[in-house]
């Protein structure tokens, strides 16, 4: 039946989000808290959107900067996942990544002139 088609494909993507957070993407870890948020798990949607944010992802970071402001944890926990998520995203920056974005600014700036 449709139903059980539907509730198979349910489970087949918690199953996908679930494989994807073993192997450490961050996006299948937001998604699995959300999952997880959706299905009334709220302790372990926040523990994913927070390993998510700790691994750089930035919508994660908003929504645990939303579960700080209404209370669901605290602002250490928020605190600490904000240094976690910088120091992620600065371990990302290498020196070809910088003279990338000076090199498209540059282009942007010729493209805004009609230069290009």
């Amino acid at each position: 039946s449709r139903r059980e088609r539907c509730d198979k494909n349910e489970k087949k993507r918690s199953l996908s989000f679930g494989k994807g957070c073993y192997w450490w993407d961050p996006n299948a870890r937001h998604n699995l808290g959300c999952v997880e948020g959706n299905n009334g798990r709220t302790e372990r949607a926040i523990q994913h959107i927070i390993i998510a944010a700790n691994m750089g992802h930035d919508g994660s970071l908003e929504t645990v900067e939303k579960f700080c402001a209404r209370g669901m944890i605290s602002k250490d926990v928020f605190d600490k996942a904000l240094r976690t998520h910088q120091a992620a995203v600065d371990a990302t920056k290498s020196p070809q990544s910088e003279e990338a974005e000076v090199l498209m600014k540059k282009f942007e700036a010729a493209k805004a002139a009609g230069q290009i």
